[in-house]
């Protein structure tokens, strides 16, 4: 039995939350699902807890999920190199088979199973589904020394998308399923493509117009130079810290993926720090939040 300081606390928070439930009933979110948010069991059942308890208050959740630690122990085990260029795993044949069971296999139903085993109903899907992701291979350039012209790198089966089965979706949603994406796409002549996982929930999200798209990180959120979170920017200042020099790296991607979801015309993005116990609903059904939001609107004056 809760004591009453406990209770009072309890109530709290649930009073808290009846205008976000009210704010975002019947609307769609997608979170991207990876990196260290896969790694405690602890985690990984706080999440699941997270989406169906979104499912049941009446919000749409769509999933994509990344898995690359876990390809590239597989790869590992099988005395299969990984190479990376530019950030991005070179995808041979082989390694695409590999990809393709730990993706649309192992990870994707872990993931699935975890859901269910919480009280929701997940269907897993990959991108060659109804052929929902449809892909073509991406072409990776760099600028070598004396060379005129960029050079052109042949990275294998990674992929970009070209359009997004929504059909699909939508009809899962509507029949109160919470779909499983993993990012594996199909190309025009059947080839499977590897595509990153941050893409693929973006352009999922501006495929279907969501209301928010959530990419958990390891992360707090996007920090400015002397290492503070900055918990809500708008496109413009997204593109003045991109310019300074304050995004860089591996952040780039996703904020980039952030920015392309926003100004396609999902209401907002937002980068939410994965290594917190139910990030999910902190940041959809509190006031604080665990992350930096990204919107369109300009900052008031």
């Amino acid at each position: 039995m809760l004591n009453r300081d406990a209770a009072i606390q309890v109530s709290k928070v649930l009073t808290e939350a009846l205008p976000y439930i009210q704010r975002f009933t019947g609307k769609t979110i997608v979170i991207k699902y990876g990196g260290n948010a896969m790694e405690s069991d602890e985690l990984k059942n706080s999440f699941a807890r997270d989406i169906v308890l979104m499912k049941t208050v009446g919000i749409n959740p769509v999933v994509v999920h990344g898995g690359g630690p876990q390809i590239g122990d597989l790869l590992a085990r099988l005395n299969i190199e990984s190479h990376f260029i530019e950030g991005m795993r070179v995808t041979d044949t082989q390694t695409m088979d590999v990809v393709e069971m730990v993706l649309g296999g192992q990870v994707n139903k872990d993931i699935v199973n975890l859901i269910n085993q919480h009280g929701g109903s997940a269907i897993g899907l990959t991108g060659k589904d109804a052929g929902l992701i449809k892909a073509r291979q991406l072409k990776v350039t760099r600028n070598t020394p004396g060379m005129d012209k960029p050079e052109i790198i042949d990275i294998g089966h990674v992929g970009e998308v070209v359009e997004i089965n929504t059909k699909l979706i939508n009809r899962l949603v509507s029949d109160d399923y919470i779909p499983v994406i993993a990012p594996i796409g199909v190309g025009a002549d059947g080839a499977s493509y590897n595509i990153n996982a941050d893409l693929v929930a973006g352009k999922v999200a501006e495929a279907l117009q969501a209301e928010k798209l959530m990419l958990l990180t390891n992360i707090a959120g996007l920090m400015d130079k002397s290492g503070k979170v900055l918990t809500g920017l708008s496109t413009a200042q997204v593109d003045e810290l991109i310019a300074d020099g304050t995004i860089y790296g591996g952040m780039l991607p996703k904020i980039r993926c952030a920015l392309d979801a926003v100004q396609g015309g999902v209401s907002s993005a937002i980068i939410v720090d994965g290594r917190v116990p139910n990030a999910v609903l902190l940041e959809v059904f509190t006031d604080t939040g665990v992350g930096t939001l990204i919107t369109n609107k300009q900052p008031d004056a």
